[in-house]
C-alpha cells in the first residue's frame, strides 16, 4: 500500500475540476493544484490578493517576485490575467462568482463542516483569515488533506473538535488514501488507494464510511 504524495493528491483533485470553472486555491497544499490542471479545459485560478488567471510554479529561471499569490509563493500568470484591488478580489468571493474553492484541513465531518485554521485555543495563527470568507462565498469546497496526521491522528471525523472554519460546506474529500463525497451527512468513498482493503480505510477514519457500488482504484497521477 503507498499512499498519495501531496503532488497525487493534487493531481486527482485537478481531473475534478470543470471546464469554465473559476477557482481558488488556498494556502498551503491546495497551491499544488496549479500545477496539474487538464489540458483543454479553460479554468480561470482567483487569489485572494487580487488575481484572475494564475498559471503553474514558475521555474527557478522564470521567477519574479513581483508576481506572487496570497501565500506569498511566486506564480506565473495565464494570456488575459488580470489584476485588481482586495475589494474587487472578495467581491468574486462574497458575491459568489467562484464556482470551486480548494482548501486543506485539519478535520473534516460527514455534515459537511470544516475546521483548518486552528486546533487549539493557543493556535499560533493569528486569524481565521480569508478562509472563512472562501467557505461562505464559494458555490462549493473540496478539501485535500492527509487521511491522518503524523501521529496517526484521526482528521476524518464524526464531528469536529476544533473551531469550524465553515458549517455543511464541503462536497469532497481528498486525501492521500483516497477520495470521499460529502452528503445528506454521510461520507461516501468513490476511488481507494490499491492494497487498502475497506476495513483498514475504516478503521483510520472516525466516522463511518459508506462506498459507491464501483470504487475506483486510486493512482498516483503526479510524480513523487
Amino acid at each position: 500500500m503507498t499512499p498519495l504524495t501531496r503532488d497525487g493528491i493534487a493531481a486527482r483533485l485537478a481531473q475534478d475540476i470543470e471546464d469554465g470553472w473559476h477557482v481558488n486555491l488556498g494556502i498551503g497544499m491546495p497551491e499544488l493544484v496549479a500545477n496539474y490542471l487538464p489540458e483543454g479545459r479553460e479554468i480561470l485560478l482567483h487569489s485572494e490578493n487580487g488575481i484572475l488567471g494564475m498559471g503553474p510554479y514558475p521555474e527557478e529561471k522564470d521567477i519574479d517576485w513581483t508576481l506572487i499569490n496570497a501565500g506569498k509563493k511566486p506564480i506565473t500568470t495565464v494570456r488575459g490575467a488580470s489584476f485588481f484591488d482586495h475589494a474587487w478580489s472578495f467581491g468574486i468571493v462574497r458575491g459568489g462568482h467562484l464556482e470551486l474553492c480548494v482548501l486543506g484541513g485539519y478535520q473534516v465531518a460527514p455534515n459537511g463542516d470544516l475546521a483548518n485554521w486552528a486546533r487549539r485555543a493557543d493556535d499560533p495563527l493569528p486569524s481565521i483569515g480569508g478562509a472563512m470568507d472562501l467557505a461562505a462565498g464559494a458555490q462549493r469546497i473540496y478539501v485535500m488533506m492527509t487521511h491522518t496526521d503524523k501521529n496517526g491522528g484521526l482528521k476524518v471525523v464524526d464531528k469536529c473538535s476544533y473551531p469550524l472554519t465553515g458549517a455543511g460546506v464541503v462536497r469532497r474529500l481528498f486525501t492521500d488514501l483516497c477520495v470521499i463525497d460529502v452528503a445528506d451527512g454521510q461520507f461516501t468513498v468513490t476511488d481507494m488507494i490499491a492494497g487498502l482493503s475497506r476495513d483498514e480505510l475504516q478503521a483510520r477514519t472516525g466516522a463511518p464510511l459508506r462506498f459507491a457500488d464501483k470504487v475506483a482504484t486510486l493512482g498516483n497521477l503526479a510524480a513523487a
